[in-house]
């Protein structure tokens, strides 16, 4: 039986460094994000059905994330409609990629895990986690960032102790050589397990 781990954690905690630690053990991990970037790409699969539903979304023949950030700020309507079109879509991904991976863990990278109640089909949960000060500034180098923005985004996600408090593990994203050790402790530890 394969142990379905779900990774999550807040804005600029360590997700996308500890999902590559464990795709460098050689773990299989669904990224959400990737695939929604792709389904919004020129190509994707969302695109013609975005175009019918929210024309003034498209850009050269892709989903324009920023229009629709705009959009959604002035319509709270745009983003049931949103998540009506690209939820099955995420899901048929999703249940894709496990038929293909049966090992004995796979991680599934969610950014609003616990916001989703994804946590009700994962065998057990993940969370990464920094002190708020490392956080706010790991955040604040990315670019384009401003302090209103990063207020806004913090608004919308769960706050750090809650999901830690919900969490089966909880790693701390602070050295990356401790990071790692964790990681590969975890690793150990779910992949031995022959009743997970």
């Amino acid at each position: 039986m394969t142990h379905l781990l779900g990774l999550t954690g807040s804005i600029g905690m360590g997700k996308s460094t500890t999902a590559a630690m464990f795709r460098e053990e050689g773990i299989p991990v669904w990224d959400a994000d990737a695939v929604v970037h792709d389904l919004y790409a020129k190509g994707g699969a969302a695109v013609p059905v975005i175009q019918a539903a929210l024309p003034e979304a498209i850009v050269d023949g892709a989903v324009s994330r920023d229009l629709l950030k705009q959009m959604i700020a002035e319509d709270l309507n745009v983003m049931g409609k949103l998540e009506e079109i690209v939820h099955p879509l995420v899901a048929a991904h999703r249940a894709a990629f496990l038929n293909e991976n049966t090992g004995s863990l796979v991680v599934l990278d969610i950014p609003l895990l616990f916001e989703t109640n994804a946590q009700d089909w994962l065998t057990s949960v993940l969370v990464v986690s920094a002190p708020p000060e490392i956080q706010k500034d790991r955040v604040m180098a990315r670019p384009g960032m401003t302090e209103d923005q990063f207020e806004r985004i913090m608004s919308r996600q769960m706050p750090d102790a809650e999901k830690r408090a919900l969490a089966d593990h909880v790693i701390k994203t602070v050295a990356l050589d401790d990071t790692k050790t964790a990681v590969r402790k975890l690793i150990a530890e779910l992949t031995g397990q022959t009743d997970a």
